[in-house]
């Protein structure tokens, strides 16, 4: 993705105060990670990971409206907000180029679970950001004979590791001299690895991938195996029960897993309840710890099935 699709994909969504707002900024969109927009409140960006309240150097700051807020959503809904009522329940609408679109409001229950949103109070636009090659140094690490190493990346939020996970899929579904081009299943439930827009991934994820977009983890994984015969499996943010007990299946069912979970040490992801039985027993055969005290996307230590250290610090 170039540096203008990305800034017309973000701006053509934005209600025309406000995009002019962003414009006066003369920005380089490769460092825009974050605009938001609250009713009544400034209009924020995060600027290469910077905080800033737009216009900068004045002592007014720019409100954001009501109206505002309305337009925005039509541009980004192509008018029509109920055509992504299943979006719009998790949270968030993907646009195009793969960029994520948050929305708060009035949650519209239907007996327990969340059904919609209304009276949109706030929007927060991610953008997408691919780190092609970010993977090249744990590949080696990963792979064993040129196959991929049941392996899990344990991190703790905002430290890359959907990043991360994204550019394994790309190298291990193209190959490379790590590794043999495998058949790729992604079950990407909240859009955040393919960043899928009208059903096509926006991100590059390699030619043998195939995506399963906004589809509960557990139920993903089932579908591809029984339809697309995956080599193997990635998935981001493992949790439940569920997504513990399909991971075994799938590798009862000879796929690979990629797969992460939040955490902050491979000892503390052991402790988890149905997850800490896999990693007890071995299961996973390789573990990426991540962090960011040094820089986003450091990768800390890659340990073994048995806990060892293969290294620290890449």
């Amino acid at each position: 993705m170039n540096r203008v699709n990305r800034k017309q994909q973000v701006l053509q969504v934005l209600a025309k105060p406000v995009r002019s707002a962003v414009e006066a900024e003369g920005l380089d969109f490769e460092k825009v990670q974050e605009i938001r927009l609250r009713i009544g409140k400034p209009l924020i960006l995060v600027y290469d990971n910077e905080e800033r309240l737009l216009p900068t150097g004045v002592s007014t700051r720019y409100l954001i409206t009501k109206e505002e807020i309305r337009e925005t959503l039509e541009y980004i809904s192509h008018y029509s907000l109920y055509a992504y009522e299943h979006e719009m329940r998790q949270g968030f609408i993907t646009i195009e180029g793969g960029h994520r679109v948050g929305v708060m409001g009035k949650a519209i229950l239907e007996g327990n679970k969340v059904k919609n949103l209304q009276y949109i109070s706030s929007v927060n636009i991610r953008m997408s950001h691919e780190i092609l090659g970010c993977a090249d140094k744990v590949m080696p690490y990963i792979t064993k004979n040129r196959q991929v190493c049941h392996t899990l990346v344990i991190s703790p939020p905002c430290c890359g590791k959907t990043t991360l996970i994204r550019d394994l899929i790309r190298q291990i579904s193209d190959g490379n001299r790590y590794v043999k081009g495998c058949t790729v299943g992604v079950v990407d439930e909240r859009s955040e690895i393919g960043g899928c827009y009208l059903g096509v991934a926006q991100n590059q994820l390699g030619m043998r991938t195939d995506v399963l977009d906004c589809c509960p983890k557990a139920e993903g994984m089932i579908m591809l195996i029984r339809s697309m015969a995956p080599q193997v499996i990635a998935v981001d943010e493992i949790g439940s029960p569920e997504d513990v007990h399909a991971i075994e299946y799938a590798m009862q069912c000879g796929c690979k897993m990629i797969a992460s979970v939040h955490g902050l040490s491979m000892a503390e992801a052991a402790d988890k309840p149905v997850l800490g039985r896999l990693i007890r027993e071995r299961r996973f055969e390789r573990y990426i710890i991540l962090g960011n005290e040094k820089r986003p996307g450091e990768v800390r230590e890659v340990y073994d099935e048995r806990g060892s250290l293969l290294c620290r610090d890449l």
